[in-house]
């Protein structure tokens, strides 16, 4: 048997594997959630929180913009608090000087250590103990103390006055970003506030059994008695272990291999010659649209990043009355993905009939009509979410066409159905693209339906989505948005990228087909490998059982193994823009790739293994330290990626129209060093501040006003500016160039029209 088969039958192998593995750890998860009580009641019998108030406020807290004001669980938006970690320090001052005042007549500050120290085992008693308590008739029940009935009574009134419109908390809220009555209505106020408390009570409540909570001790908080499991610290060191020892196994893979000399280049560009098909030129309007959407992208982050320094003002003007900072970050991550996956869905559309050579009947309407689509979802799911989160929808109109408020698929039910279904369409029109291609025997056929495969992903796995419904228990809800964020946009798409990049070189003759096809495979395969179950590392504190921390510890430190050599890629790509003298004409895409290899090593790879061992991730959740990688890798790898690719089918649809190198040029080092700058002036060195603030006080501090308004902190992110105005130069460079291809092909379609009346007004 082949090498090449060999590789095809382990990659099945993984995928059947993996996705075992995952939808076995997805049952345990159902089976092991934190249960959702028919009630929480006193020892009295009173009624504190129902199940409807729960559900009902986990509605509300989506019409607010959920994950994009403050986090629970750690998943979230950085400037205001996670409302978790706030709960329950707030709970628990509460309790300590409720119980200090009954028994000594005194605040709990005012107390000797030693009395301190006993009040806070008892508060430790309390609030650790599970109470859960199930009749035969299937009605559930949690019981809480009357003294915690007390503290959850402060903490109440507290997020009531918070999430309205009281004056005294106005000078808080501006510290959180949160616009003045930011859920207008009492009753939701009081449905979020049972929510809330749910989700704090999962955090500090140990599972049936066990001496850890629901969330494995999440988040970090001494006094209450939350400190790393064992499973976090083992897991962890064995994950280092894994990274080292699959590192080591690779490279000497790769030393040991083959290296074939690459073929020597046609005297002539093989694409030059290659008119662009109907449907082809129709794809032009993909890409200026995805660098519309990029500009505005670049906007909204700066906005949203200035909040972090003026609360609700953006310099002395009340922008977050108009746009709160809930709905310029959901636009500015949505508009991540949306730009990104139009530049990569275009590109689809562009390489398929280029594959097969055949242009399907009606392709050319197909592509227009699915561009009108992306269109209409991405204009009225941002404006549903404005309208949602201004709280002018019902709930279960904004659970339909506001705001979900889960990050990264924050866009309403009605929206994110039509999103699947403009994915269908754009899997439909590639399939009869590229059929011709799939039944062609040939030496590319293995990369062909390698690509396809990830095509099929890309069409089906947003779907994941659609599993979370308007009720689904938090835990649940996590699990399935990360099939989303990981699966689909972590891996499938970059199993098309590899693909599509092969594609492309084996076709400018740049390097040998067998190479390609061994390369693609073995790629997919070592990639897959820890990516697929790797997933599970997003999961380890949401509600999730210890064998997540196993499974997601060990196969998320094989993520990394591949990027260890990425720099073998990043050599090769960068020599490939001179192995021919028409390769100029590719030069700034086969830069960009060069750029993609470089931000996998360090977004993806050193900034994703700060964050990916569970002992880090349980101190480090949810502060800028998350924000550094995913800018490193979701920008640096998938941006960078988007743009290549989009200049590649630019240069095929432009013929022989000359580019103005210099404003690419410009883009790319602007683009490069500005994130670079981002990142090591502003968001690392935040997120090291915030790294010391959890060590010493606890989870909670670190998100506080204390250390989030500090002056240190508030310094570092002003010098975010740097970078984010290079970056936004960059954005505008790259914008002009396409105006200028554009304006170009209008004049020549001018000259062609009208040869003698142009030649003579010359």
């Amino acid at each position: 048997m082949s090498k090449q088969k060999l590789t095809a039958i382990a990659l099945i192998v993984v995928l059947i594997a993996s996705f075992t593995v995952l939808l076995s750890i997805g049952s345990e998860i159902y089976r092991e959630k934190p249960p959702i009580p028919n009630a929480f009641t006193g020892t009295n019998a009173e009624v504190v929180f129902t199940q409807d108030d729960i559900e009902q406020g986990q509605l509300v807290w989506r019409s607010m913009g959920g994950h994009q004001l403050g986090s629970i669980w750690g998943h979230g938006a950085y400037v205001a608090p996670d409302w978790t970690a706030d709960w329950l320090h707030k709970e628990a001052q509460a309790w300590l000087d409720i119980t200090a005042n009954n028994r000594y007549q005194q605040s709990f500050l005012s107390l000797n250590s030693e009395t301190k120290a006993g009040l806070e085992q008892l508060l430790r008693e309390d609030m650790r103990h599970n109470s859960v308590v199930e009749t035969s008739d299937g009605y559930t029940s949690i019981s809480l103390s009357q003294t915690r009935i007390q503290a959850i009574k402060r903490v109440s009134e507290h997020y009531l006055s918070l999430f309205g419109s009281d004056p005294e908390l106005s000078s808080l809220r501006e510290q959180y970003a949160m616009k003045e009555g930011t859920v207008p209505e009492l009753k939701r106020r009081e449905q979020l506030n049972a929510f809330l408390f749910w989700g704090a009570w999962a955090a500090v409540t140990e599972r049936p059994d066990q001496s850890y909570t629901y969330t494995n001790n999440w988040p970090y908080d001494p006094q209450i008695g939350n400190l790393p499991t064992s499973d976090n610290i083992v897991w962890s060191i064995l994950s280092i272990i894994t990274l080292i020892a699959g590192i080591g196994a690779l490279v000497w893979h790769h030393a040991s291999g083959k290296h074939e000399p690459l073929p020597t280049p046609a005297e002539q560009d093989p694409l030059f010659f290659n008119k662009p098909t109907p449907s082809q030129k129709a794809v032009g309007k993909y890409f200026v649209t995805a660098i519309g959407l990029f500009l505005l992208q670049i906007v909204l982050g700066g906005i949203t990043a200035h909040y972090a320094v003026e609360g609700q003002e953006f310099y002395g003007f009340p922008l977050a009355e108009i746009l709160p900072y809930s709905v310029t970050r959901t636009w500015h991550t949505q508009l991540a993905v949306f730009w990104i996956a139009t530049a990569w869905l275009g590109t689809g559309l562009y390489i398929a009939p280029a594959l097969s050579g055949h242009e399907p009947k009606f392709q050319r309407l197909g592509v227009n009509i699915l561009w009108v689509a992306l269109l209409v979802v991405v204009l009225g799911s941002m404006a549903g979410e404005w309208i949602g989160v201004q709280q002018y929808f019902s709930l279960d109109m904004n659970f339909l066409f506001g705001h979900q408020g889960y990050e990264y698929i924050d866009l309403g039910r009605v929206w994110q159905i039509m999103l699947l279904a403009g994915l269908l369409i754009w899997l439909a029109l590639v399939t009869a693209a590229m059929r011709p291609a799939l039944k062609t025997e040939g030496e590319m056929r293995p990369v062909i339906w390698v690509l396809y495969a990830s095509c099929v992903a890309i069409g089906l796995f947003y779907g994941a989505g659609l599993f979370m419904g308007k009720h689904t228990n938090l835990a649940i809800a996590e699990y399935w948005r990360w099939w989303v964020v990981h699966l689909w946009v972590e891996g499938f798409f970059e199993t098309f990228a590899t693909s599509v990049i092969a594609l492309m070189l084996v076709r400018l003759g740049l390097i040998r087909t067998r190479s390609a096809n061994a390369a693609v495979l073995f790629a997919t395969v070592i990639f897959l490998t820890g990516g697929l179950i790797g997933t599970l590392h997003h999961l380890y504190f949401t509600g999730t059982p210890t064998s997540v921390i196993a499974w997601g510890a060990i196969f998320s430190a094989l993520e990394v193994v591949p990027l260890a050599i990425i720099g073998f890629e990043a050599v090769e790509s960068y020599r490939l823009r001179k192995a021919a003298p028409w390769m100029s004409r590719y030069k700034w895409a086969i830069m960009f790739f060069v750029a993609t290899a470089f931000w996998n090593l360090v977004g993806a790879g050193i900034l994703g293994f700060l964050i990916n061992p569970p002992i880090a991730l349980y101190f480090i959740q949810g502060l800028n330290t998350t924000a550094t990688h995913a800018h490193g890798a979701f920008m640096g790898v998938y941006g960078m990626l988007g743009i290549g690719l989009m200049l590649f089918c630019l240069r095929g649809l432009s013929g022989q129209m000359q580019w103005n190198e210099k404003l690419l040029k410009g883009a790319f080092w602007t683009l490069n060093i500005g994130l670079a700058a981002m990142i090591v002036m502003s968001l690392l060195p935040v997120g090291i501040v915030q790294f010391f603030a959890v060590l010493e006080h606890g989870y909670w501090f670190a998100r506080s006003p204390e250390v989030i308004h500090s002056p240190l902190v508030e310094t570092l992110v002003w010098m975010r500016m740097f970078g984010d105005i290079l970056f936004g130069i960059g954005g505008i460079l790259l914008g002009y160039f396409l105006f200028d291809i554009i304006k170009k092909a209008l004049g020549k379609r001018k000259l062609a029209q009208n040869p003698e009346g142009l030649s003579a007004n010359l």
